[in-house]
């Protein structure tokens, strides 16, 4: 019964939450461009000034990750993040094009319901908040049962910092009361326009299957090729320092290296020295066992560190031990570790050329990564633009961290926590979701060209049964050489201009 209930008060904060939501944003809508960045930058800075508190708070909370990396995180999803968007005009005309004489006009969407992980929980609150209200939407945090407390906090200051600033009561609010009827009540409520979904793959399926738009992110299965013309020192500094990068749980770390076998053994000793333990066969099956359940990855391996990972499985690692690396033969069910693992092991993979690291890379990818992310480690030009105009992903990350690549923190793309992966990967773009994408754009067009004459004129005949007689005179049976039909088509066309 006590289950029951908290399902039915689940559902029921969501219902009052969203209808909150929907009455702020009616007001809201009406706010100016310096008001909405007035609001957007009280939150930023509220969520920056707690980003290391929250981030300790997450780590804690959900068991995920290293908390100093959480804070970085934080940082990217408040700071970096409105930097990149606080002069994105939002309100009113954006865009005015004098050739063509069109006007655009930002309009908000609504209600954004936003799913958020508990691998990067108060993070992704973060930035979700922030695109979604300088779009001029409310928003509805709900987050992972296993991190509804830290969610909730950084929702809390967001909103309150908002609020003083002249937000609207209301605008932005999070779950407490975390059930999936609950969640399910919310992305189904009649007030909520869009659903922003970042988290496992069944969530993201749920959120696509109700029937609005919604923004989600398939797994992220993402190889790292590393050419002969690499620098070796850099690559391996970089792989492994990404993929113990708050201990693997962001969906765009590097999950097999592709090494180029004239610099494989080198890249081996080199990542050795950075802190990579390469495992024996015995140990990659042990390993195997408690990383996934099925063939999704556990629950209870997600975030953790090789020493961790290495009690759980019984074997024995050294302490000094940043990451695990498991030398691989194939790709598929067969060999479990060849698929995304959420946590501080990587595959390693051998190949001998470019074209063959190309191969490899994509049964990766189609096993478990389409439309992702790729990162590739090389000086050669050619051999870098080969990846990006044949991976089927919408991230190509050169020479940089995996991790934090695609993210937007060493690269030009925009920060994001929801990296779309395109129609080859389910979703509906393969963009960085962004304030762009929480708005609809309404369109003002003045006639640049007069209308044909033919449209102004009344028609001859109301009988479309006279009018088809009229330029049907010459009866063509189906077998009609092309002669014939284009013979026609001329006729037709010259009927319709008198």
């Amino acid at each position: 019964m006590p289950e029951l209930d908290n399902d039915l008060l689940s559902i029921q904060e969501a219902r009052t939450l969203a209808t909150a939501a929907r009455e702020a944003q009616k007001q809201f809508i009406h706010a100016s461009q310096a008001e909405v960045d007035r609001i957007c930058q009280a939150m930023a800075e509220a969520a920056y000034a707690a980003s290391e508190r929250l981030g300790r708070m997450a780590a804690e909370e959900t068991g995920y990750g290293v908390p100093e990396h959480k804070t970085l995180k934080n940082v990217l999803s408040s700071k970096l993040l409105w930097d990149e968007i606080k002069d994105i005009p939002t309100v009113g005309v954006i865009r005015h094009d004098i050739k063509k004489k069109i006007y655009d006009i930002a309009w908000p969407m609504g209600v954004v319901a936003a799913l958020t992980p508990s691998t990067n929980p108060t993070s992704t609150t973060m930035y979700k908040t922030l695109i979604s209200v300088k779009a001029r939407n409310g928003i509805v945090v709900a987050p992972h049962p296993y991190a509804a407390k830290c969610s909730a906090e950084t929702s809390r200051l967001m909103a309150e910092a908002g609020e003083r600033a002249g937000m609207p009561k209301g605008l932005v609010s999070c779950m407490t009361k975390v059930t999936l009827p609950g969640t399910q009540e919310l992305m189904k409520h009649k007030y909520v326009a869009v659903i922003l979904a970042t988290g496992g793959s069944d969530m993201v399926r749920a959120a696509h299957s109700v029937g609005k738009p919604a923004y989600g992110v398939g797994p992220g299965n993402v190889p790292v090729y590393v050419d002969r013309s690499a620098d070796l020192a850099r690559a391996a500094k970089y792989i492994v320092a990404s993929k113990a990068f708050d201990h693997s749980v962001i969906c765009a770390t590097e999950q097999a290296v592709v090494a180029d076998k004239p610099i494989a053994a080198q890249l081996e000793e080199l990542m050795k020295a950075e802190g990579a333990y390469f495992v024996n066969d015995e140990q990659a099956r042990a390993l195997a066992e408690i990383l996934f359940v099925g063939h999704l990855p556990n629950p209870k391996s997600v975030g953790k560190s090789p020493q961790q990972l290495a009690q759980m499985c019984g074997i024995s690692v050294p302490a000094t031990a940043r990451i695990l690396v498991a030398k691989l033969k194939g790709v598929g069910a067969s060999e479990p570790l060849s698929g995304e693992k959420l946590t501080t092991v990587l595959g390693w993979y051998e190949v001998d050329g470019w074209e063959s690291g190309c191969e490899r890379s994509l049964e990766l990818i189609n096993y478990g990564g389409r439309g992702h992310s790729l990162v590739i480690h090389a000086q050669d030009e050619k051999v870098v633009m080969q990846f990006g105009l044949e991976k089927p992903v919408f991230r190509i990350l050169v020479n940089t961290f995996g991790t934090l690549g695609a993210t937007g923190y060493t690269t030009g793309v925009m920060p994001s926590m929801t990296l779309g992966s395109g129609g080859v990967g389910g979703a509906i773009t393969g963009d960085n979701i962004t304030v762009h994408h929480l708005y609809n754009i309404k369109r003002l067009a003045y006639e640049i060209t007069p209308p044909p004459e033919a449209a102004m004129q009344p028609g001859s005949t109301d009988d479309p049964a006279q009018l088809t007689g009229k330029i049907s005179a010459a009866p063509v049976s189906v077998g009609a050489a092309d002669v014939q039909i284009e013979e026609i088509v001329r006729r037709v066309l010259a009927e319709l201009k008198k």
